[in-house]
Parts: C-alpha cells; structure tokens; sequence
C-alpha cells in the first residue's frame, strides 16, 4: 500500500513513517521545505504551500490513504494573529487537499484519516466522553477542533471513506508536551497546576501511530479517540514523571493565575479537564501496548518503575 503523509516530519508523522515502513508501506509525504524533500525507493517528498494554493499532485500518484497530519502547535502564545494561523494550518491544508483531488479525477485515493483533538470535548471533572458526545466545548479550542472536523467531514462528498483520530496528550521523549513536564521535574520545581484534579487523556506515541495504522488497514469510518484506556488527573500525571525520573515532588500546586499571567490565554490548556473514552477502537480490534501511564512512562525513560494498579486496570479495561 502506498499512503500520503501531511506532517510526516512532525512528532507523530516521524513515528507514524517509521511504522509504516517496518508493515512494507510506501510513503509519499507533504513538506513546506524544500529541505526536507528525500527521495528514495519507499519514501518520496513533495513540496506544498497551503497558504498560496501551491501543491505538487504528483504526491497523489499511486496512494490509496491520506493521512492527514498538518496543523500548527497549540503550545504556543495565543495572539490573535496566531490564533488564525492554529485555524488557518488546519483548513487550508485540508482544503487544498481536497481541491487537488478534485482536479485530479483519476486519482486512486479511496481514503482520509485525518488527526482531530479531544479539545473538541467540554471542559468537566466528571463526564467521561464517548465519540457520540454532540456538545463542544467554548474554548478557543471547542471552535478549531470543530472547525476542523466540519472540512475533513467533507471529503465524504468525494466518495472517500473519512475517519478521524481525537489526538489526546501524546507521550514523547522526542516533543510534544511531555519534555516541557518533565523538565521542571528535572529541576526540583515541578508541581501541578490548579487544583491537579483536571483528568489528562493521553497515549503512547507509539500506540498512537499504530491507531492510524489499524484504521488506514480495516478501512474504517467515522470518529475514534486518539487515547490510552487509563486518564489520569493531572496531579497523577506529575507524580508519575516524577517517580519516573527519580525526582522528589514537594513544591505546592501551582495557581491558575499565575500560569495565565506568564501564557496568557494559552494557560487554558493546562487546566481543561476530558477524560475520554478509548472503547471505540478496542472494539474494532486495536490493541494498546501500554494501557497504564506508568507503562508508557517507564518505556519511554527506560527506567523499571513498579506499576502497581497496572495489571487489574488493563484487565478491567479489556474485560469491559
């Protein structure tokens, strides 16, 4: 099989290229830089530039799959003009994608799977979110995610399968959110923030990309959450990272003013609270390789931390 990558040099197209080369696919992939154009037998670059309409079809030959990938960080300040570039990355890209498909009437393109966020889910200490939940959140956040599932839901209208992945907190040594934990850890000044009692969905980068890869392989439709079977509050989380890394934590949680002072409205990610449901994609047969943080956490430091609750919540998890 041969798939098309947008974002395919980004933290989780790097893991998801690898995964599909150890599987025998041939990658075709999107870049902004010329740079980072590679050619060679299973891996072939393609220049875009999204924002001026400018795209190579030829990243279309032969590719049965799009893999859709591209959007701006989140993670940094929240100005307005970077809150229309968050928008803008996510729309234009899909936008583009779609018009090239469109002028390209012999395609063999069958498929779209398209990264979404679980931002898109209203803010609570209590819900516990299924893909069928229809309400979404008022954030900044609420709005680009929903946005942004409304332009991938459009490719149906081309005939195409459409699946999309809500990416949870992705589990990294190599970026993401998880340096940024652990460096204040690192440094004896971690804490959480705000009461610590926000739930955290996260996954393994690992078994993010294999979620990918299992919905581009059965052909499947529709919305599925990007996340690990076990949430953890956010105070879990740091303690974790902490023993993890073999660092104390004594410094009290951290105020919600004091980080929207320093981030502005950015702090907004650091306090929302979703603890989502991963039952969908299990049911369709995926099977996660660490189900509990302290797996994750311990695989990615390579360290022999004891996951006590480990073995009774993945079973809990599967036998449900």
């Amino acid at each position: 099989m041969k798939v098309l990558i947008t974002g395919a040099t980004g933290l989780v197209g790097s893991e998801l290229v690898s995964q599909c080369h150890d599987i025998g696919y041939t990658v075709n992939y999107l870049t902004t830089r010329k740079n980072k154009i590679v050619s060679e037998e299973n891996y072939q670059g393609y220049f875009w530039d999204p924002s001026n309409g400018e795209i190579d079809a030829k990243c279309l030959d032969g590719v049965s799959v799009i893999i859709n990938l591209a959007g701006s960080s989140i993670s940094k300040m929240w100005t307005s003009s970077y809150k229309k570039e968050i928008i803008n990355s996510r729309v234009n890209t899909l936008e583009l994608l779609k018009k090239t498909l469109l002028e390209n009437e012999n395609h063999t393109v069958t498929s779209l799977v398209s990264a979404s966020a679980i931002g898109i889910y209203p803010d609570s200490l209590s819900n516990y979110y299924t893909e069928n939940e229809e309400k979404v959140d008022e954030s900044f956040l609420g709005e680009v995610v929903s946005l942004w599932e409304k332009k991938i839901n459009e490719f149906k209208s081309l005939g195409l399968a459409v699946a999309k992945v809500r990416i949870g907190l992705v589990m990294s040594k190599d970026g993401g959110a998880l340096p940024e934990m652990a460096k204040p850890v690192k440094y004896y000044v971690g804490a959480a923030f705000g009461s610590g009692e926000q739930w955290q969905s996260w996954i393994h980068i690992s078994d993010l990309a294999g979620i990918f890869l299992h919905i581009t392989k059965y052909k499947l439709k529709g919305t599925y959450n990007g996340v690990a079977p076990n949430p953890v509050t956010n105070i879990k989380l740091v303690k974790e990272i902490a023993k993890a890394l073999g660092q104390p934590l004594f410094l009290p949680n951290i105020p919600k003013f004091v980080m929207y002072t320093v981030l502005g409205k950015m702090a907004y990610i650091l306090f929302a609270s979703q603890r989502v449901s991963s039952k969908k994609i299990e049911e369709e047969g995926f099977i996660f390789q660490y189900v509990n943080i302290c797996q994750a956490l311990g695989a990615i430091y390579n360290t022999n931390a004891e996951c006590v609750d480990a073995k009774n919540n993945a079973t809990k998890q599967f036998v449900s």
